[in-house]
């Protein structure tokens, strides 16, 4: 992409535009729909809650989706971001993992064979399933005498998704009957996801989200090579172990409360370095804000472009993503 990079006050009204962006996606979200509502009804509803009234009720599930994607668009960025980082692959996402297939092949298993149907419970599993993909992806990366590898990772992570993604499809053939609930899951959806489902995971991932923070000037040196790094007294694997553990934990509770929701930790990256360049202590706060309002926007317009219907929400990215995939692959191909 053609590089930009904002001066300092530049990066500073920039970040305050987005965050203006992102509270316009929210109210937006909430408004808008099959029954448009009007701004007083919403603060009624913020401060004088009643289930009874049907308007009131909408709001709520509304609030709720908006809350829902701006978490998931936050995590899936700044996740995509570190990974991005931690490889130096332009092309890296959350799936690199294998944490999106590790994930959806538990949550099958458990609705196939363990007749689970708790969307709380599902979640938890979901979150084990992307944390036990992610730790063999870890482990297969981890060996050699050069330690974690950024290659090795990329490798590990491909079969391993390439593994979990067929035992997935074997037990789709085998087991019919909970197909059309899998395959909601696999497109991913944020619809349904009350702040009370939330709650649970939340914690989790705003402390990742925090601890991201706080690792950005280790990530910019890390960035410059493991050499310089050890050069400058960094401890490279503990960075790199720290990464991959807020990387699954963005990207695994994403999952596990989405669904498969791709090329948001794709692409909203390499928006924000085209605005702000490699500075992690500008990248992350930006992948936050931007991620949150792709997303919520994405939500918003699968509302509405096959209404009465919903379209499901990774349609949606998929629709924005995969034109920008082709052509960062385009470019990369093109400098080497």
């Amino acid at each position: 992409m053609t590089q930009l990079f904002l001066s300092t006050k530049g990066k500073t009204l920039g970040l305050l535009l987005s965050i203006c962006l992102l509270l316009t996606s929210f109210f937006l979200s909430v408004r808008l729909g099959q029954m448009s509502v009007e701004g007083a009804m919403i603060i009624d509803t913020l401060f004088r809650f009643d289930e009874n009234v049907a308007e009131h009720v909408i709001i709520y599930e509304r609030f709720s989706r908006a809350v829902t994607a701006a978490l998931i668009g936050s995590s899936l960025a700044v996740s995509g971001g570190l990974l991005q980082a931690l490889t130096r692959n332009p092309l890296a996402s959350p799936g690199i993992f294998g944490i999106n297939a590790g994930a959806l092949f538990f949550v099958v298993f458990a609705v196939a064979f363990l007749s689970v149907s708790s969307l709380s419970a599902l979640i938890w599993i979901a979150f084990a399933g992307a944390g036990i993909a992610a730790v063999i992806v870890l482990l297969l990366g981890l060996m050699g005498t050069d330690g974690l590898s950024p290659i090795r990772i990329v490798l590990a992570g491909t079969a391993v998704t390439a593994l979990f993604t067929s035992f997935t499809q074997g037990m789709l053939v085998v087991n019919e009957a909970n197909l059309d609930q899998m395959l909601l899951w696999m497109a991913g959806t944020v619809s349904g996801r009350t702040v009370d489902v939330l709650l649970p995971v939340l914690p989790l991932m705003i402390g990742a989200l925090f601890c991201s923070f706080l690792l950005a000037k280790p990530v910019n040196i890390l960035t410059s090579g493991d050499d310089i790094a050890k050069g400058l007294g960094q401890k490279t694997m503990a960075v790199k172990l720290a990464l991959v553990l807020i990387a699954v934990l963005l990207a695994g509770g994403s999952v596990a409360i989405g669904g498969m929701i791709g090329f948001i930790g794709l692409i909203v990256p390499h928006i924000v370095r085209a605005l702000v360049g490699n500075d992690h202590f500008w990248l992350l706060p930006y992948c936050v804000s931007l991620g949150a309002s792709l997303l919520i926007f994405a939500d918003l317009i699968a509302r509405f472009i096959i209404m009465p219907q919903e379209m499901p929400i990774g349609i949606m990215t998929a629709l924005i993503g995969a034109p920008f995939f082709i052509y960062i692959a385009r470019k990369g191909f093109r400098k080497e």
